[in-house]
């Protein structure tokens, strides 16, 4: 497995485990659906940064200063991902979890752009190393995790 794919691999694997709860459906898809959409856009703004390919800067810290802004947006798609899988084990309904989990092929936008990063990277006088960039994905994906999810659900009352 390349170490792209192995660095990721093991930002999936970084979810709080959850067992499967008895939530209603109704109460668990308006939160997973909230962080498909965060990861939604987050992919599409990566596909069009791709097509429009490399950014030229005139200085170095202004490329530092894109490259971070660009990482950062990486590891919140990644966490918006993850975090609506976390709220989709909160159901044993197939078809939230099924939802949950459709997003991850999107992903190969966040791949796509640190591949294209490194490419660019040297026509803005500078060089980044891949290996260090998913490194970061992999430790920072759990703290803004936390960061972007939501209030737990009221607890449901039991009727006599």
């Amino acid at each position: 497995m390349n170490p792209r794919a192995l660095a990721l691999a093991a930002v999936l694997a970084l979810a709080t485990p959850a067992s499967a709860g008895d939530l209603p459906p109704d109460a668990v898809r308006p939160r997973v659906e909230y962080h498909l959409r965060a990861a939604n856009e987050l992919a599409d703004h990566f596909d069009a940064v791709v097509r429009n390919g490399c950014p030229r800067f005139t200085t170095t810290s202004q490329w530092d200063a894109y490259v971070n802004e660009e990482m950062d947006k990486i590891i919140l798609l990644a966490a918006h991902i993850e975090q609506a899988w976390v709220e989709a084990k909160t159901t044993g309904d197939d078809e939230v979890r099924r939802a949950a989990k459709a997003p991850r092929r999107r992903l190969e936008e966040g791949r796509a752009l640190v591949t294209m990063l490194s490419t660019c990277a040297e026509a803005n006088g500078t060089t980044l190393q891949t290996g260090a960039l998913f490194r970061q994905i992999e430790r920072e994906v759990p703290r803004r995790q936390a960061e972007i999810a939501l209030p737990p659900l009221p607890e449901r009352s039991e009727r006599p």
